[in-house]
């Protein structure tokens, strides 16, 4: 697909002419599966654009919400609203009252679109936000049964500027003043001609089709960008689960013999923790045949002897699983070295909301995993001379936050480089390395500088703590009252509370985190260690909110 092809009724139309019978979108309902094929998809997308454009007037710049959990619905709504030449403006759904009707107040909709699920929630919206004069239920507005009459879409007219804004995505845990992110029609168009070609490099050109496997939340730009609007361009095959236990994934994967998805890390790792879980219930020979072929596998280099020496484990995924894009956050390296060495590819990406979002992917050296892959086709990347900073260009840089110049003038500089706020080191290739996040830094009393990120890959090593947030809080007392000190919150496993009192847990795992900061520079250890028993508050893409983790702190010097 080139970079000119704005025209989305083509597309829909050229889609479904190549791949017409084949499965575009599915879910499981209850005991059956509801599929949509790719002529569905053209036709359903059809019908609703005729419907929002003659019932309820949408037309070119008129702005849509969807509040819905993902679905082939979902899919329908998106392209049905391109095809209006509408802005959408994607809602998370785990975001409360108050933080979505901050973000729609900024945006100003015309029109929600809601699932059943979130019909009660949409109607208090409605009641506060006045630009909103229509709701639709997704799951009745479309009738999958009803023919779409040729001549009643021939007029519509989807002649797109480049530059108009498609999608606003607002960041997660947005409160207060909303920062909405403009991605414009250029933006999305470039990302599916430079997917195109890490999609080739990735997957076997044998394959007539593949079945992917869509779990992250929709609203996010990772998933509409390749999770469905480039796996779409291939003529993927995507399904989604009706929950996101882990059961209903893997049963999922395993009846849809699922081939490849793109995830987050913390769900690499809950994979993980599974494989490991079912290993501890096996037989002691299971266990220690395991580890003999774990050991003998980093000197194999061929996948598919490697999934025959781990069928087991590959037959709980479906039997044809071959990888993921993993993004989002940094990849523990060693729960990426673990799903290499049992025979599952790990292609780890970076980007931002403000990228597009996808800047690089590791296709060619995912043996160093630290690695985040060369930039896209149409990215230039540079590191900052002074601060180490990451900054891009290219035509996948967003248009900018949505009624915020100033903000958009500190991000994006006169000659057009984004600052990403990231520290990298870019090696003779032009691999990138994510070092550290500048927003993230510790600045102690005497100018060290501490990443955050850096101290908590030594401290996770640990196999008593579930999870740790490292940051920067200043002394209560002392000489030093008032400076930045390096402050762990640790969350221990679970299973230390059964063994052990509360007191033997802290103990026991405070004398941990001495110990593997032994590895790190003395001005880089921990010199104030909190133990807390209940997880992290997470953000939808499954990271842990920092600021919340900062503000713990900061309430309590303010009492």
């Amino acid at each position: 697909m080139g970079l000119k092809y704005y025209n989305i009724l083509s597309w829909l139309e050229n889609k479904s002419c190549i791949y017409a019978d084949r499965i575009a979108l599915g879910i499981k309902d209850s005991s059956f599966w509801r599929e949509f094929k790719y002529e569905d998809l053209n036709r359903l997308s059809k019908r609703m654009a005729v419907k929002l454009i003659e019932e309820l007037k949408i037309k070119k710049g008129s702005k849509i919400t969807i509040l819905s959990e993902s679905k082939p619905e979902y899919g329908v709504c998106i392209l049905a609203s391109i095809l209006c030449g509408a802005c959408i403006i994607p809602l998370d759904i785990k975001l409360t009252e108050y933080e979505l009707i901050s973000i729609l107040n900024d945006a100003k909709p015309d029109l929600i679109m809601v699932s059943k699920k979130y019909y009660d929630i949409a109607l208090k919206l409605k009641n506060k936000i006045s630009s909103l004069k229509h709701i639709i239920i997704i799951d009745s507005y479309l009738n999958y049964k009803e023919k779409v009459i040729e001549t009643t879409y021939n007029y519509i007219d989807i002649r797109i500027n480049p530059n108009s804004t498609v999608f606003l995505i607002y960041t997660s845990g947005t409160t207060g003043e909303p920062k909405g992110v403009e991605i414009s029609y250029k933006n999305i168009m470039t990302q599916l001609n430079d997917l195109e070609y890490i999609l080739k490099e990735i997957l076997p050109n044998n394959k007539k089709t593949i079945k992917a496997l869509s779990i992250l939340p929709i609203n996010h730009l990772f998933e509409m960008t390749v999770g469905f609007s480039a796996f779409l361009s291939f003529g993927f095959s995507i399904y989604y689960p009706k929950n996101l236990t882990p059961k209903d994934i893997m049963d999922v994967m395993s009846e849809k013999h699922i081939e490849f998805m793109i995830l987050v890390p913390a769900v690499l790792k809950l994979f993980k923790c599974s494989i490991e879980n079912e290993l501890k219930k096996s037989p002691l020979f299971t266990q220690y045949m395991f580890k003999i072929l774990y050991f003998i596998s980093q000197f194999i280099p061929s996948y598919k002897i490697k999934k025959l020496m781990f069928k087991r484990i590959h037959d709980k995924f479906g039997g044809e699983f071959i990888g993921c894009i993993s993004g989002g956050a940094a990849l523990d390296t060693n729960i990426g070295k673990f799903f290499e060495r049992i025979g599952i590819k790990i292609y780890q990406g970076y980007g931002l909301t403000e990228t597009g979002p996808v800047v690089s992917v590791n296709t060619d050296k995912r043996s160093v995993i630290c690695s985040v892959g060369r930039p896209l086709k149409h990215y230039k990347a540079k590191t900052d001379k002074i601060t180490g900073e990451l900054l891009l260009k290219g035509p996948s840089v967003m248009k900018g936050y949505h009624n915020q110049p100033v903000l958009t003038s500190r991000v994006i500089d006169s000659d057009g480089w984004l600052h990403t706020g990231d520290i990298a080191k870019l090696d003779k290739d032009g691999h990138i390395y994510i070092t550290g996040r500048i927003k993230n830094m510790i600045v102690l009393q005497g100018g060290k500088k501490i990443f955050p990120e850096e101290v908590e890959s030594v401290l996770e090593q640990s196999s008593y703590i579930s999870e740790v947030c490292v940051v920067g809080t200043k002394k209560a007392f002392g000489s030093k009252e008032g400076n930045e000190e390096v402050t762990a919150v640790i969350v221990p496993k679970s299973e230390m509370y059964e063994k052990y009192s509360c007191t033997e847990v802290e103990n026991i795992v405070k004398s941990q985190v001495k110990t593997l900061s032994s590895k790190l520079c003395s001005f880089k250890r921990p010199t104030n260690i909190v133990i807390k028993k209940d997880a992290f508050e997470k953000t939808p893409s499954r990271k842990i909110k920092r600021t919340e983790v900062q503000k713990m702190f900061s309430d309590r010097e303010k009492v």
